[in-house]
């Protein structure tokens, strides 16, 4: 397990390494000025010079990448011109010259609204998904697990954007049950932050729900046809000791790992749930910034749901090789 452990670690390293060359490589290097992106549209060819002094946009393209990688390692510091030096503690993803903040101070600010939004449509989707999944395999054939498919099909046919638009016009429009949603931090209020997350969880954990029962029904379908529980049928073993005592642990395996990179997915990618209920998140942020053409903000965002999606990656790989030991064997 150690080994397992170990190399699934340095693998998602030379990953991060890649994706961090591929993504200055994208934005920096492309066809395009980066100190005016950087600087905006309204900065002047002298406020552009100096921005591109800061940036090091002089210096040659591997010295630039070096103090990138510098600057998200150990901290890197930025002139502000008229002698003042900036200093952008470690991990620096730039500075946003539009926003006068420090790339990583803004997404900070911004990830708990991301989190919390993954977090309970994580529970939803679980809930719904892996409950579904098992109804539907335990009672194949019949009726519930037919109207299951068709809710099934549903989820899975209906835009995140059309679900959540639906949702507030029945619920906040006309039946008048929920104000229309306004993201309160947790520690303001914690029972108006859950409130009013309901409606992005459920719109979410809907939308992604529909795999999941899927994938645990046939998970416990394959489990419920292995020899071993075959054999526990013949000693007498009834149906519902066989479903929650094996076919639950072979179906579990999968879903924990599917969860993980979903969750981690689900970090950056909740773009159309956050523009749709105005939650101040990574993806709202990551709109913002390309609307306005601000460089570092676009670039500290795509690194940072890159760098999600990767450690969410790893963190399934060691998950699965948990439930499933044969798995770091392998």
């Amino acid at each position: 397990m150690t080994g397992f452990v170990l190399r699934r670690l340095g693998a998602a390293l030379l990953v991060l390494l890649a994706l961090s060359a591929v993504v200055y490589a994208l934005f920096y290097l492309a066809p395009g000025d980066p100190a005016r992106l950087a600087c905006g549209e309204r900065c002047n060819p002298q406020q552009i010079a100096q921005v591109r002094e800061q940036l090091g946009l002089n210096d040659s393209v591997p010295t630039q990448y070096l103090r990138f990688l510098q600057g998200v390692l150990a901290g890197r510091d930025y002139s502000g011109g008229a002698g003042l030096v900036l200093h952008c503690d470690a991990p620096c993803l730039g500075f946003s010259y539009q926003n006068d903040r420090q790339v990583t101070e803004l997404l900070l600010e911004r990830l708990p609204a991301t989190f919390s939004l993954a977090l309970g449509a994580l529970v939803i989707w679980l809930v719904i998904g892996v409950g579904t999944g098992l109804l539907s395999a335990v009672r194949r054939g019949g009726l519930t697990e037919r109207l299951l498919t068709v809710v099934t099909l549903a989820a899975t046919g209906t835009p995140v954007f059309i679900l959540g638009l639906l949702l507030l016009m029945a619920v906040c429009a006309y039946l008048r049950w929920l104000p229309f949603p306004t993201y309160v931090p947790f520690g303001d209020d914690p029972e108006q932050w859950a409130w009013n997350l309901l409606l992005p969880w459920v719109t979410l954990g809907f939308f992604e729900s529909a795999k999941y029962a899927r994938l645990t029904r046939s998970s416990t379908l394959e489990t419920l046809a292995e020899d071993h529980i075959r054999t526990f049928r013949a000693y007498g073993v009834g149906e519902r000791a066989l479903v929650t005592r094996h076919a639950v642990r072979g179906a579990v395996a999968p879903v924990i790992a599917l969860s993980a990179v979903d969750f981690g997915t689900m970090i950056g990618g909740a773009v159309l749930t956050e523009s749709l209920f105005g939650i101040p998140g990574l993806g709202k942020t990551l709109i913002d910034g390309v609307r306005v053409v601000d460089l570092p903000v676009v670039v500290g965002v795509v690194l940072a749901i890159g760098t999600a999606v990767v450690i969410a990656g790893a963190v399934a790989d060691l998950l699965y090789a948990v439930a499933d030991r044969r798995v770091a064997l392998a």
